[in-house]
Formats: C-alpha cells, sequence, structure tokens
C-alpha cells in the first residue's frame, strides 16, 4: 500500500487575516500535484475561512484545535461544526501545547478526535515525548501511552475510517529549539508507532495510516526524515511562517 505523504503547515499564534491572506496569494503561485503530496495549512480561527478562499483548493485548510462539545456554553470554544463551515478539512488534535498548556488529557483528546472523524474530516493526532521522557528511557511507554489512551476509547469509530487519521510524531524536545531527532530515532518512534497502530487497528490500518514528523523540520533536513521508510510527511511550525520555506520542505520531501 503506497502512502501519499502529507505536509501541514501550522502556524500557531501567529499572521493576522490581512497576512494570511498575503502568504497564501504567495504560496498559491507554487504548483503542487495533489497526486504526490497532500498540503495543510492550519491558521488560528479567525483566518480559516480567508485562508480556504485564498488558496486552490486542492490544499487543505486545517483548524489547530476543537472544542470536544457540539455546542452549548462554552465561551471561547469552536465547535466541529463551526470548523467544517469554515471550509476546513483537516483538524490537529493533541499537540504538545495544548497537552501542556491547556492539561488537555487522552480521555478529552479521544472526544475530540471522534467530532473530527464523525464529521467526515481528517484528524492530525500528535503524540510525542519530553526530553526528560527520552533521557529516561520511557520515548516508547508515553507513545503507547498517548496511542492507546486516545485511540482505543473510539476503536469503533475508528474500524472503518482509519484513513481520516493521520498521526504526528513530534518529540517534544525538538519543538521550536533547532534540535531535531536523529533519523534513527524519528524511524525507530515511527516504527513503533505503526506497531502500536496494528494492535490496535489491524495491519491494513497500520499499514495505510500516515506518520508525520515534526519538530524543527527545514528545508536542508526533510530529504534525509522523508527517505526512512515509515515518515510520511512533516509537521510543520516555525520554518512554515515563510511559504517559500514551506514550499522548499514540500519539495525537497516529495524529491528522493
Amino acid at each position: 500500500m503506497s502512502r501519499r505523504p502529507i505536509f501541514a503547515a501550522n502556524w500557531k499564534m501567529n499572521k493576522t487575516t490581512s497576512e494570511a491572506k498575503t502568504y497564501c496569494a504567495q504560496f498559491g503561485n507554487h504548483v503542487i500535484d495533489p497526486t504526490i503530496a497532500d498540503v495543510v495549512i492550519c491558521p488560528p480561527f479567525p483566518s480559516l475561512h480567508a485562508v480556504r478562499l485564498a488558496l486552490p483548493t486542492a490544499i487543505g485548510v486545517g483548524a489547530q484545535t476543537v472544542a470536544n462539545q457540539l455546542s452549548g456554553a462554552y465561551t471561547g470554544e469552536i465547535a466541529i461544526g463551526m470548523i467544517a463551515d469554515a471550509g476546513c478539512t483537516h483538524v490537529i488534535v493533541g499537540h504538545s501545547e495544548r497537552r501542556a498548556l491547556y492539561h488537555e488529557t487522552p480521555a478529552l483528546l479521544a472526544e475530540k478526535l471522534e467530532r473530527v472523524i464523525n464529521e467526515g474530516l481528517t484528524a492530525i493526532f500528535c503524540v510525542g515525548e519530553t526530553l526528560s521522557d527520552r533521557e529516561n528511557g520511557q520515548t516508547q511507554a508515553v507513545l503507547l501511552t498517548q496511542l492507546q489512551g486516545s485511540l482505543k476509547p473510539i476503536l469503533a469509530v475508528l474500524s472503518d475510517r482509519w484513513q481520516q487519521l493521520v498521526v504526528a510524531y513530534e518529540p517534544v524536545w525538538a519543538i521550536g529549539t533547532g534540535k531535531v531527532a536523529t533519523v534513527d530515532q524519528a524511524q525507530e518512534a515511527h516504527d513503533f508507532i505503526r506497531s502500536t497502530l496494528k494492535g490496535l487497528l489491524g495491519p491494513i490500518a497500520a499499514k495505510g495510516i500516515r506518520i508525520q514528523y515534526g519538530g524543527s523540520v527545514k528545508p536542508d533536513n526533510v530529504k534525509e526524515l522523508m527517505a526512512q521508510p515509515d515518515i510520511d510527511g512533516a509537521l510543520v511550525g516555525g520554518a512554515s511562517l515563510d511559504p517559500e520555506s514551506f514550499y522548499e520542505i514540500i519539495k525537497n520531501g516529495v524529491t528522493q
């Protein structure tokens, strides 16, 4: 089974709507064959609809998080129906910053994943260990807890809709630090994630689910990462804020 690479730009809390439109005008000048790679731009909530209108339809638009409730008295939250109505195709769930700063638990993330998948969108589910976890030899234990804690509760949902799940491995110690996991470290983690998915969802789903790498991905290191058998793309933070840099990451990542 061939897995089409997927590259996602996570802008985090950056860019006004006018800045987002300028970015899209520049990025849209580049031709990206949708049969070769999926590309997703994830701006802040206020810019979602504007970005959707400004980009070619072949490029996906993603939200950076979603509420676990469908509607109601939840001030400041954004429901999945609102995200879909803005034209989104993807939603990031469980980014390490959401886990650490907003105390999102595996059970809560399971609810969010279920909302995204039931709405027909694709979830980019983030997992990854801290530096202390890695130094203490706990990388696999942490990944196992994160994967099982959020995927086991929704196995019935995923059983025939696993194609709507992308996993992003982001070692927390490499996010925005300039540090990158070695190729061997990244591949080892991705291989473990795929073997865990096999145990949860079976061999067909495990072979087909795409696993991105995230953590200081740049144009000059993406090619080596993408050459690994279990790395299927990149979730890019800081380097995606410049449209030319993000395009170079995509171009270098699909050129082998």
